[in-house]
């Protein structure tokens, strides 16, 4: 039987990436360029968009109408949804996020960037950096996007200017500086001709296209750099002849990795024993890493369900109060004392909602006192009361295991995505 290994598990971890822009600068066309290019869109996808291409009037194949999947969508020419979409190349599988530029779609940006490993802020090269360029750029800081990748798109409108790109990309790097953002690149592409997306760009251009660039993100040695966390989501026990005393428990490593032989921790019980087996679906593992799923055994029968968190040596917290940073989704504003469910990893626990203390401007990128609910769209600041032990991190030390989502108890809908830790935004003036 094989033995998984840490180097066959990482080559092919998926990168979570995350595309924004404003409206208008080329996003669905640009995930169309990407789907298109890499082969990822199926004969029938193809001749459907080949024919509502022509239905419009266009004289070519409209790349955008791959990703606008919403009859909304397509009669305004926008994105109003978050759109995922999961494609391959040779090297590397993608899990990506589509998400609206309108400034009243704001949750959205916020959702699909809370889970994205790299980020990719679409700017008009003729229009240069907008105010949705800097309130995007303010988020991905705020939400700790560990790499974002500037696409100037539509070079080819201004016959490929290296002046005019290398005079925004000063601009660019400027924004990021101001927000705080680390790890950031710019590319010129034309995602209408697929220059610069795929194909290289002009040789004045010495970097690599974009795909090449997000094939390249090494993301996968930073999530096994993390200390390790792993949310039970189920205690398996067959008790089968052929399994009598097999007792273990599964889930998905969030971050770091354990090997056979770790002490680990389980959290909020607090009790602890020894790894002796780690089964996976194509058997047995020495080791397992952020990302994958997997069956931890131990040398203890403890009392473990399903909520708990695993850790070797670095504690998580425990708590029943959370200072939060929460993006309302709900229709109806926010209600101090309202009562909620909170779901953090795979612990769902009755709640109630404390006053708001600050919200988020996104227009001056700053914090604002208010104890004003809050309203759809809205990002704020405010306590949660839980009424059982939750383990959870600060979502700016580890964001796999710091977010959680406030759940209406009576209809079940989500009301509001969540980061644990209201410091977030400290670094943005």
């Amino acid at each position: 039987m094989s033995t998984t290994t840490l180097s066959t598990v990482s080559q092919h971890a998926p990168l979570r990436l995350v595309v924004a822009g404003s409206v208008d600068d080329g996003k669905s066309t640009l995930v169309g360029r990407l789907l298109h290019d890499s082969k990822s869109i199926l004969a029938d996808q193809y001749d459907a968009v080949e024919s509502a291409s022509r239905s419009r009037g266009a004289t070519e194949f409209d790349l955008a109408l791959l990703t606008d999947g919403l009859r909304a969508e397509r009669e305004q020419g926008i994105t109003i949804d978050v759109a995922y979409r999961y494609f391959k190349t040779d090297r590397r599988s993608f899990i990506l996020a589509d998400t609206p530029g309108h400034v009243q779609y704001t949750r959205n940006t916020v959702t699909g960037a809370s889970t994205a490993d790299a980020a990719v802020v679409l700017v008009d090269v003729r229009n240069g950096a907008s105010a949705q360029t800097r309130r995007h750029s303010a988020l991905l800081s705020l939400l700790r996007v560990r790499h974002v990748v500037f696409a100037v798109n539509k070079m080819d409108a201004v016959d490929w200017s290296q002046d005019r790109f290398e005079q925004l990309q000063a601009e660019l790097h400027e924004i990021a500086r101001g927000v705080g953002l680390g790890d950031v690149v710019a590319v010129p592409v034309s995602a209408l001709t697929g220059e610069g997306v795929v194909r290289a760009a002009p040789d004045w251009y010495l970097g690599r296209p974009l795909l090449a660039l997000l094939e390249e993100l090494d993301t996968e040695l930073e999530d096994t750099a993390e200390p390790f966390r792993m949310p039970v989501q189920l205690v398996i026990r067959p008790r089968t002849a052929q399994y009598p005393d097999y007792r273990g428990l599964a889930g998905r490593v969030a971050s770091g990795r354990v090997q056979v032989g770790d002490v680990v921790h389980a959290s909020p019980s607090g009790t602890a024993s020894t790894v002796i087996a780690i089964d996976t679906p194509t058997g047995p593992a020495e080791v397992a890493v952020a990302g994958q799923s997997v069956t931890i055994r131990l040398a203890e029968e403890l009392d473990i369900a399903r909520g708990e968190v695993l850790t070797t040596d670095d504690p998580i917290a425990v708590t029943r109060v959370l200072d939060a940073v929460v993006t309302w989704m709900g229709d109806a504003p926010s209600a101090a004392r309202q009562r909620v469910l909170v779901k953090a990893g795979t612990k769902t626990v009755r709640a109630m909602l404390g006053p708001v203390t600050d919200i988020w401007d996104v227009s001056e990128l700053r914090w604002t006192p208010s104890s004003a609910p809050l309203q759809l769209n809205d990002i704020g600041r405010c306590t949660v009361q839980l009424a059982e032990d939750v383990a959870i991190d600060e979502y700016r030390r580890l964001r796999g295991t710091g977010a959680f989502v406030v759940v209406d108890p009576a209809t079940g809908a989500t009301l509001a995505a969540c980061m644990s830790g209201a410091d977030l935004g400290a670094l943005v003036p």
